[in-house]
């Protein structure tokens, strides 16, 4: 695989990755909260590639990447590196939570919301936005440098991503829209939360590109793999059972799983 070929496709794929979360700003004006079981069924499945991809696709190509030089350790360096991409997506976690109160979220008119509470909305929105772009610039970090070593997986990731961001979008926009009445905002503040997947692109660019030898791309992979598990595990299948219930959740799942499973035997 030509990694520079992959490179303009790798970023195009983030980009649009990333700004799926205007879709979801979108959404936020036109659809209930308890009429998304389609998301629901949308995040499982995205849930289901990114685990299948991480265990059964990346971290053995990892070995086989990091083999040829490092036959004595290559497991623990793989290892090492799943470690830390989960404790980088721990970090960001314990730092910069990216979850607000849904019920002040989809009640903001009730009495109970005082201009005291009007404010805490609109500042909850300013917040999550700049959570919620702390938490996508890793996620566009994997996008790209997936997308240039597999092409067929980094669309599958690219895909997945994509539809977790959608109701990122809806929980920046909704606060600010109910906070200042205003849907240009709610819809800017949307969209300029997933406009640091794209950054994050361009940072694994230079460090493909300048500061790690190519044998040590299977580190920086296995690290993207346990970014991946974090997000499924810690956003995407807590909100899909949020959004559904619990059942739609696993159809989702095996659904992302035997779909990506498919690709790989059909594009492999």
């Amino acid at each position: 695989m030509n990694i520079q070929n992959n490179i303009g496709i790798a970023f195009g794929l983030t980009m649009l990755a990333g700004l799926t979360t205007a879709i979801g700003g979108a959404i936020a004006f036109i659809t209930r909260k308890d009429n998304l079981k389609t998301l629901s069924i949308g995040l499982g499945f995205s849930a289901g590639v990114m685990i299948f991809i991480s265990f059964v696709d990346i971290i053995p190509g990892c070995e086989t990447l990091l083999k040829a030089n490092f036959p004595n350790i290559y497991q623990w360096l793989v290892f090492l590196g799943f470690i830390v991409g989960l404790v980088v997506s721990i970090l960001i976690d314990y730092f910069l939570p990216d979850h607000v109160d849904t019920e002040e979220l989809l009640n903001p008119d009730s009495p109970e919301m005082s201009s005291h509470n009007h404010y805490k909305l609109k500042r909850a929105g300013f917040m999550t936005a700049i959570a919620i772009c702390i938490h996508n610039f890793p996620e566009g970090m994997a996008t790209f440098l997936t997308t240039t070593q597999d092409l067929t997986l980094g669309m599958s990731v690219a895909f997945a991503i994509a539809i977790h961001n959608i109701p990122e979008g809806i929980a920046v926009a909704l606060p600010v829209y109910h906070a200042t009445g205003k849907k240009r905002y709610a819809m800017l503040y949307a969209a300029m939360s997933g406009i640091t997947e794209p950054i994050g692109a361009l940072v694994g660019m230079i460090v493909l590109g300048m500061f790690v030898p190519h044998i040590m791309v299977g580190v920086l992979m296995a690290a993207v793999a346990g970014i991946m598990t974090y997000i499924s595990f810690d956003t995407l299948l807590p909100l899909a059972k949020e959004y559904g219930n619990w059942h739609l959740s696993i159809i989702g799942i095996i659904s992302g799983i035997l779909f990506i499973w498919l690709s790989l035997i059909l594009l492999g």
